[in-house]
């Protein structure tokens, strides 16, 4: 879970500026804490984005073996025969 820092307006101040205070929250991270008769009664934080795994839901099955980036040593076959790449419509 992630702490935001906070500043702390009135509701009345909120009720007014919602659109451009939710604008704000988006762009700085900072959270709001909202007062009503000097007392917090919420607060207005960013949403946190979940972190997805880079293959998606079946990342926790996939396995690398080796260098999967450097070039190989092998001719691939549509290079040595360019006759039988097929070619899109």
């Amino acid at each position: 879970m992630t702490i935001h820092a906070t500043r702390t307006i009135k509701a009345s101040e909120f009720k007014a500026k919602c659109l451009r205070l939710m604008d704000e929250v988006a762009a700085t991270g900072e959270g709001i804490t909202v007062t009503k008769r000097g007392k917090p009664i919420g607060k207005f934080v960013p949403m946190e984005t979940p972190q997805r795994p880079p293959w998606g839901k079946y990342s926790s099955q996939l396995k690398f073996a080796g260098d999967v980036m450097s070039p190989i040593d092998v001719e691939w076959e549509a290079d040595a025969n360019p006759d039988r790449v097929l070619h899109p419509c």
